[in-house]
């Protein structure tokens, strides 16, 4: 699935194949930087779509992003994406971003506003010279003939929604735009994303959206990471899981157990293909494939 370097990411959805992708982020040392290598080296055979890098709060990852996505275009097989955020930068420096990334090949970016540098949920305020929403983003971006653009998308809205109908009406102005796919954020229920999809179509958000996957392989970091985007983990997860605190080995099987029957259901609800949130390792990703059967 990693051949269509030369096709649009909506292309290659629409081929009729499923989409199976991996997200990394940049990594802060050395060792970091032999991990996700690793992780990549070992995703690689499995054929994904693509594998998107991530983009820190700032704009504090830029040089890494880009060298990072340079790599994986230059060295790989696979489509790289790059993450992009309208956090700290101005409009001239967001357009040298892209004339870094198109000068490394690589032609797939993930637009979003981005997190304020405070964390999600804290006020949000533009940089002066640079834009406000991701739709602006999107435009801007879309402008250059040779990227090809991707936008996030929220199951339970976004932490920053007046409410549901209004995210919709968010991602359709992505949409709009010139966005072409979209990639949600960790998807804790089937029944969300279906509720997504169907929002979405109501307002005429006419692209692909493929649902985010994290297995919890520890409960309490996952009830942190679910706290900052102010949701809660489903009772019926906590249920399975909590009987497991003081049993490491069982949780994380538990956990693997549940993102898979997760990645199931999403598969048959329709879902284009999955996205993992692979935190640079490779082996739980590795575990939910042999489970459903995804071979490299």
């Amino acid at each position: 699935m990693s051949d269509g370097r030369g096709l649009s990411m909506r292309e290659l959805l629409e081929r009729g194949e499923r989409s199976f992708s991996f997200e990394f982020f940049p990594p802060k040392d050395e060792a970091g930087e032999q991990q996700l290598w690793q992780a990549i080296t070992e995703l690689e055979p499995f054929g994904p779509t693509f594998v998107s890098v991530t983009y820190g709060a700032g704009g504090t990852t830029r040089d890494r992003t880009v060298a990072i996505t340079a790599r994986i275009a230059r060295e790989t097989g696979l489509l790289p994406v790059a993450h992009l955020t309208c956090v700290g930068h101005t409009t001239a420096e967001i357009s040298a971003i892209l004339d870094d990334l198109s000068s490394a090949g690589v032609r797939h970016v993930m637009a979003l506003r981005g997190d304020p540098p405070a964390g999600p949920g804290s006020p949000w305020t533009p940089t002066e010279g640079g834009l406000t929403y991701a739709n602006e983003l999107v435009a801007l971006i879309r402008g250059r003939a040779d990227m090809r653009i991707g936008v996030a998308a929220f199951p339970e809205g976004h932490v920053d929604a007046i409410d549901l109908d209004h995210d919709a009406r968010v991602l359709k102005a992505k949409h709009d735009a010139g966005a072409e796919f979209a990639v949600t954020d960790m998807v804790l229920r089937a029944s969300d994303y279906v509720a997504l999809l169907e929002r979405a179509a109501a307002v005429g958000a006419d692209l692909p959206i493929i649902p985010g996957i994290m297995p919890i392989l520890n409960l309490r970091s996952m009830e942190r990471m679910v706290e900052f985007s102010r949701r809660q983990l489903p009772a019926e997860i906590v249920d399975r899981l909590a009987p497991l605190a003081d049993d490491p080995a069982g949780l994380r099987a538990e956990g693997i157990a549940i993102a898979t029957e997760l990645c199931e259901a999403l598969l048959d609800a329709g879902a284009p293909g999955l996205h993992f949130y692979t935190l640079n390792r490779s082996k739980a990703t590795r575990e939910i494939f042999a489970n459903l059967r995804i071979t490299a």
